[in-house]
Formats: C-alpha cells, sequence, structure tokens
C-alpha cells in the first residue's frame, strides 16, 4: 500500500518542476526581453534547460502514477490471498 502523503509529496513535486518548466517556457517564446542576460547562447541553453526539467517532470509524474498503480494492485493481490475462504 503506498503512503499517501508520499504519494502527495512526490506529486506536488513533479507538479511544481512542470509548472516552473512551463512558465520558464512562456517566458522565453513572449517575453524574451524580460530576460537578463541577452545572448543567444545563453537563450538557447534556458530553453534547452527548461525543455529538460519539463521532460524529466513529466517522466517522473507517469513513473510516481505506475509505481502507485502497482502497489495498489500488488496490495489488493496480497488482501485477496489473505483471505480465508
Amino acid at each position: 500500500m503506498v503512503n499517501n502523503k508520499l504519494y502527495e509529496m512526490l506529486k506536488a513535486d513533479c507538479l511544481s518542476q512542470i509548472a516552473k518548466a512551463e512558465l520558464t517556457l512562456d517566458l522565453l517564446n513572449n517575453h524574451p526581453a524580460g530576460i537578463g542576460d541577452h545572448s543567444t547562447k545563453d537563450y538557447y541553453e534556458n530553453a534547452n534547460e527548461a525543455l529538460t526539467m519539463l521532460t524529466d517532470g513529466k517522466d517522473r509524474l507517469a513513473t510516481l502514477e505506475n509505481w502507485k498503480d502497482e502497489n495498489e494492485k500488488d496490495f489488493l493481490l496480497e488482501s485477496k490471498d489473505d483471505r480465508p475462504f
């Protein structure tokens, strides 16, 4: 069985990472003049870092959901096996 507080904390961390990445990509796309260093190299590096952060957050969230589902299935199967009938 999955500890709900642990799951919620990990999920919140994933969602926070996704939100930060999406905000960064939005700023880079819609407000590039608001970025401190205006060199093209830094702009590209920032865009790639944000994309990596977005991918990582979504991958982590998918992995967390799969882990939760697998653990809940295992728990249900173990509970079923423990029945005296």
